[in-house]
């Protein structure tokens, strides 16, 4: 189990350090080009498949107690050690990041965004993949905060040079807000090591903030809670996410919404409630508020890209729905109760699922019609998605419904269990200010139910207009030889144009994604029986 947690962590930065490498002459296949991707798959299913392995050795009756552990002496100095382990909470999070890695650089091998060397590409990835595993799995602040930063030049850089559209620009933004939260953070997190005579996070939630004075708390958490914020994204820090999403080609989103996010919020779990208690109970509320207030304002950006003639892009409108469902997830935080935090830890989980399958299918839309453009997609043809493409449209379809937070599927729990958290909050925690909170977040939901139908109506039933017919620009090029559109303006064609339906390649990455929402949507227990010890322990000091 140590050795498989080791593995998991380092095999990705040294299959970078391989991909660099020149392909042995017998592997080169058709090409390099073709050897380099390979080789991306092959690393990151090998970790994936220890990650699962990892999983079904875990000692599922005693979630709460650390597995797999090491713990190795590496700057004595500051007492600064290499501690790796994982629990309930990290499990989760840490095959979530193997799963869709692997999806991407299978997506990746047959779909390559157009943009430089596909060696630095698969470079990229498999360093933002160890960077991401390393900090669901450390339990050293120090750490922690270099595995926090790693993910940072991978994922610049695949938004710089392989994104569309105003990349460098967004590229800078996601740079420059990141680091500079990150600054703000590392001061935090030396504030605590130096004051409580420990870098270790196990020790230090043990102590459970016993160590530290209630002033340091405070300031400690305010300035680890801003970098964390800030990757989360928390309005009003959000501000970058829309722009990256909207340049970053479809495995650069993918990866930015499925895992990148939830570093920051397993921080406030993994780090702030169990260290600094008294802190957080001090900015719950406002981080309450903050949250409700991105719950409602991520759904109204997401109303105004919907509307007809509000040449709304579709992928900014999924980057603005994941800060309304991250405020979901740092409520659920807020409430520092244990219904809360496993709220947000599996609102968590069926965000990464659900959003990154949304954007796999937004990525696909986009290749095959030219365009991400709502307007554009809607007065493609009358019958669009259903007529086109209809398994690509009915997935669509079961993706939005799931983002809404259907019954049965995983986008409810998380959810239910957050606004279940926010009524009866944590002993010292003002009720009617949270049952307000809980108020604001249950309108929020029919929000979101509201723009995702809007774009299920839209872009999968298509709009009778005028300009019903894509221009020969904007044709896919599986539609450009089929047949044109005929009939008045207005009427649906006789003939409605075919697009290229879900092909096998991307009917093998997107299934995995859409059967585990399901599962966890039908099954709660299988995250909930994880999460829910190890975060009674979590609050309750290390003990159980």
């Amino acid at each position: 189990m140590q050795f498989l947690l080791a593995f998991v962590v380092v095999a990705p930065l040294l299959g970078a350090a391989a991909a660099l490498l020149p392909a042995p002459p017998g592997l080169k296949g058709k090409s390099p080009d073709q050897a380099v991707l390979r080789h991306g798959v092959t690393v990151t299913g090998a970790v994936l498949i220890a990650a699962i392995v990892l999983a079904v050795g875990f000692d599922h009756d005693h979630p709460a107690t650390m597995q797999a552990t090491t713990d190795i002496s590496w700057i004595p100095a500051l007492d600064v050690r290499i501690h790796l382990g994982i629990d309930g909470i990290s499990l989760p999070l840490l095959v979530l990041t193997a799963l869709l890695t692997f999806l991407c650089a299978l997506y990746s091998y047959f779909k390559l965004p157009a943009g430089p060397s596909p060696k630095a590409f698969v470079a990229l990835v498999l360093v933002l993949e160890s960077g991401t595993l390393a900090t669901f799995a450390v339990l050293d602040l120090l750490l922690f905060f270099l595995a926090f930063e790693m993910v940072l030049i991978p994922m610049y850089f695949l938004i710089a040079r392989w994104g569309d559209g105003q990349r460098q620009a967004a590229a800078w933004k996601f740079i420059l807000y990141t680091l500079l939260g990150s600054v703000v953070m590392l001061l935090g997190l030396l504030l605590i090591g130096l004051k409580s005579g420990t870098f270790d996070m196990v020790a230090l939630a043990t102590d459970n903030g016993r160590g530290l004075t209630t002033s340091v708390q405070v300031i400690a958490v305010l300035a680890v809670g801003l970098g964390l914020a800030v990757k989360t994204p928390m309005w009003p820090l959000h501000s970058w996410l829309p722009d990256a999403h909207t340049a970053a080609p479809t495995v650069g989103s993918v990866l930015l919404a499925g895992v990148l996010l939830k570093m920051g919020t397993y921080g406030f779990v993994r780090i702030l409630l169990p260290i600094a208690p008294d802190g957080m109970r001090t900015f719950a509320p406002y981080l309450a508020a903050f949250a409700v207030v991105g719950i409602v304002y991520g759904s109204l950006a997401c109303l105004a890209l919907a509307r007809t003639g509000a040449k709304g892009d579709l992928k900014r409108l999924i980057a603005y729905s994941s800060v309304g469902h991250m405020g979901f997830v740092l409520l659920g935080i807020a409430t520092m109760t244990p219904t809360g935090v496993n709220g947000a830890l599996f609102a968590n989980i069926a965000h990464g699922l659900i959003t990154g399958l949304l954007f796999f299918l937004v990525g696909a839309i986009k290749d095959r019609y030219g365009t991400a453009d709502l307007d554009t997609l809607a007065g493609a043809t009358g019958a669009a998605l259903y007529g086109r493409a209809p398994r690509l449209g009915a997935l669509l379809a079961f993706a939005a419904v799931a983002s809404l937070g259907l019954p049965g599927l995983a986008g409810f729990w998380g959810e239910m269990l957050t606004l279940f958290g926010a009524y009866s909050p944590a002993e010292g925690l003002s009720r009617p200010a949270f049952r307000t909170f809980m108020a604001i977040g249950a309108f929020g939901t029919l929000l979101t139910a509201a723009y995702m139908l809007i774009v299920v109506r839209r872009v999968c039933m298509g709009e009778h207009t005028p300009h019903s017919r894509l221009s020969p620009d904007d044709r896919a090029p599986q539609a450009a030889d089929g047949p044109q559109p005929s009939g008045a303006a207005g009427a649906r064609p006789a003939t409605t144009p075919q697009l290229a339906d879900i092909r096998t390649y991307e009917a093998v990455a997107w299934t995995p994604l859409a059967a585990l929402t399901v599962l966890a949507g039908l099954w709660p227990a299988v995250l909930l029986g994880l999460t829910d010890p190890a975060v009674q322990q979590l609050l309750a000091g290390g003990k159980s």
